[in-house]
């Protein structure tokens, strides 16, 4: 499982979405008929969260509000509302992303770090819920796990229906003398809507949070466009891996204790391809920041931020230009009017899946991988040297 990178160290090889390519099945399927529906398990055996379409968008405020996350779930989709971000601490929170759009590179993250200053107001939480739920279809927010008894209270009592629980790297066995520890086992229990959580990597991690009651683990840690643990913190795990090693863990689980805990690969993916790999690779789902934040109707007007970037002392993120390149509509569904397959991703799923011959996700998760780091530059070179098609970044 490993190499020698020094005397008695070894190290394991991992892999990323740009080192594999799936292999075409033996049978093909209608693009047309195959399943691409996903759900999430609700705690008290009551029927689960449905979506037909296997993508979330991030909690990020240059991605997500109301009117967002409401437009997704009418395409079939989820969007989370992140309860720490400006939503929260502004009743009209354009002016403080306009700021944040506006500033310039030199400033930007002392600007952001400021306005994320303000004080989070929890009568907005609870506003922010009851628009989403007068928009209709899923409810989702999210908290960091210091936040999240307060918050997940004040949101279910609201009528949310799913709440997430995110941090950079999340475990059951938190150590800390300085504030109280999130119980998830506890949360999850008294819990009247499903739990999600992330972010984890490892095999023994995802048991770990599964056991402890979760309705699905997000699988990720640094691979964000706008995130920097990885060059900050040096952590992370090439996500090819990462889902790999999760979904044994979540299978393990399964044949354990007869409960199907889904994952959700996080982070890394702002192409089609890149989500058909992910979900080949053993993911349930994806949840999606970078692709959205090119939205029309994404908050950050093609910007994008990660959420640690506010950190008072040792800031996770940056802010990223990823322009406005159509509707969510044309980023999930086409009609693509860019060459890089950053659009219709949906019909990329959909498409894949009838190549390999996987008529459902489950089906899906079961395709044939190679190790393949010549498979995007490969006969490409008109492509690569006047950047486009596969040759832009």
């Amino acid at each position: 499982m490993g190499m020698w990178i020094g005397r008695n160290r070894k190290a394991r090889v991992t892999y990323g979405f740009d080192e594999i390519a799936l292999v075409p099945g033996e049978i093909t399927i209608n693009p047309n008929e195959v399943d691409t529906t996903f759900q999430i398990p609700c705690p008290g055996g009551r029927e689960p969260l449905r979506l037909k379409i296997p993508i979330i968008a991030s909690a990020m405020d240059g991605v997500t509000n109301v009117r967002f996350c409401i437009e997704m779930a009418r395409m079939g989709g989820l969007g989370v509302v992140n309860l720490e971000g400006v939503q929260t601490r502004y009743e009209d929170p354009e002016d403080a992303l306009a700021q944040i759009v506006k500033a310039d590179k030199g400033t930007v993250t002392e600007q952001i770090q400021k306005l994320y200053t303000q004080p989070i107001k929890e009568e907005l939480i609870a506003k922010r819920v009851q628009e989403l739920r007068k928009g209709g279809g899923i409810v989702a927010v999210s908290s960091i796990p210091q936040k999240a008894e307060r918050f997940a209270a004040i949101a279910e009592e609201a009528g949310a229906d799913l709440f997430v629980v995110q941090s950079t790297v999340s475990t059951v066995r938190h150590l800390s003398t300085e504030y109280k520890s999130l119980e998830l086992a506890d949360f999850c229990k008294r819990s009247k809507i499903p739990i999600i959580i992330g972010n984890a990597v490892t095999y023994q991690v995802v048991i770990e949070l599964m056991e402890c009651g979760v309705s699905g683990v997000l699988i990720g840690v640094g691979p964000g466009a706008a995130c920097t643990s990885r060059g900050v913190l040096g952590l992370g795990v090439p996500q090819v891996t990462a889902t790999v090693d999760s979904a044994a863990a979540r299978d393990a689980y399964f044949k354990k204790t007869g409960r199907y805990v889904p994952i959700i690969t996080d982070g890394g993916m702002s192409k089609g391809g890149d989500v058909c790999k992910a979900l080949a690779c053993g993911s349930d789902a994806v949840m999606v920041g970078s692709a959205f934040a090119r939205a029309e109707e994404a908050p950050g007007r093609g910007h994008h931020w990660g959420m640690a970037t506010p950190h008072a002392n040792l800031p996770r993120g940056t802010r990223i230009h990823v322009g406005v390149t159509g509707s969510l509509k044309q980023i999930l569904f086409g009609p693509a009017t860019v060459d890089d397959g950053s659009q219709n991703l949906v019909g990329a799923i959909m498409t894949c899946m009838g190549n390999v011959g996987a008529a459902t996700i489950k089906e899906f998760q079961e395709t044939e991988i190679i190790i393949a780091p010549s498979i995007k530059s490969e006969g490409k070179l008109f492509q690569t040297v006047q950047g486009v098609g596969m040759g832009t970044r």
